[in-house]
């Protein structure tokens, strides 16, 4: 039985246990039955940023090796290296670290790169992540390097819109953001879209699975799974994940 406080209620995939009254319950935690669940098929996609881990240049950079080899081990299905500050003579280096590092787990983790096509394929990433101002063509130009050293890629693209939706659902998948309202650095924030506009998406991507990201944390992520999204995505939300090991979901089709 997996015992998680209310903050991380809809957290996926683990099997066993059920929600109980009596002297054994803590307040605010529930006991859940994932397998019965739906959240038991979302998929989980965590995303980088080194600036968030303590330490000089070189401590986070190892440390950020070590997360990611944790996520590995929880369960997460896609883990995307973004470190976009990095110059391609440090880029390389920190992506093959944590690529070996997470093949080392033997987790079905797939890594991409959020940077170069090339440093991707160098580095022995699963594939490449596209912003949303990429042009339709940018996903076959990775798959045709990948597949050059035959290799299928994935790709990954960010999406704000319905129309960045419609222009890149020929990716293996979609990122869609800010789906709640997040919060920026300085106190500002930034509004989220809604989860009717999430349920929207969802539908103009066709097969194309959709992520949701922005403001997701393990309470609300039910609500993306039932509007329609394959999985959540997040930076700060996989800083934030259980240390129990989460049962990974099936994979999803990939263009």
């Amino acid at each position: 039985m997996l015992k998680l406080p209310l903050a991380h209620l809809n957290a996926p995939r683990r099997r066993g246990g059920k929600k109980r009254s009596g002297r054994d319950d803590e307040p605010g935690t529930l006991y859940l039955s994932f397998g019965a669940s739906i959240v038991n098929k979302m998929l989980l996609y965590a995303i980088t940023d080194r600036k968030m881990l303590p330490g000089n240049e070189t401590e986070r950079q190892a440390a950020l090796v070590s997360l990611a080899t944790a996520w590995a081990h929880r369960g997460v299905n896609y883990l995307q290296i973004r470190e976009k500050d990095l110059e391609p003579a440090a880029l390389l280096p920190l992506a093959a670290r944590i690529v070996q590092a997470v093949r080392e787990t033997g987790e079905q983790a797939h890594i991409m790169l959020n940077g170069p096509a090339q440093i991707a394929l160098e580095s022995g990433c699963d594939g490449v992540h596209l912003p949303g101002s990429s042009t339709p063509g940018a996903a076959e130009q990775v798959r045709d390097l990948f597949r050059a050293s035959r290799c299928d890629p994935i790709v990954s693209a960010a999406c704000h819109s319905l129309e960045e939706v419609e222009r890149l659902r020929s990716c293996s998948l979609l990122l869609f953001a800010p789906v709640f309202e997040k919060r920026l650095s300085g106190g500002n924030a930034l509004s989220g879209t809604g989860i009717e506009e999430l349920h929207k998406v969802c539908r103009a991507a066709e097969t194309t699975p959709v992520f949701a990201l922005g403001g997701v944390t393990w309470a609300n992520a039910l609500q993306c799974i039932k509007a329609g999204a394959t999985g959540i995505a997040g930076i700060r939300l996989f800083l934030d994940m259980p240390q129990n090991k989460l049962e990974p979901g099936s994979e999803s089709k990939s263009r």
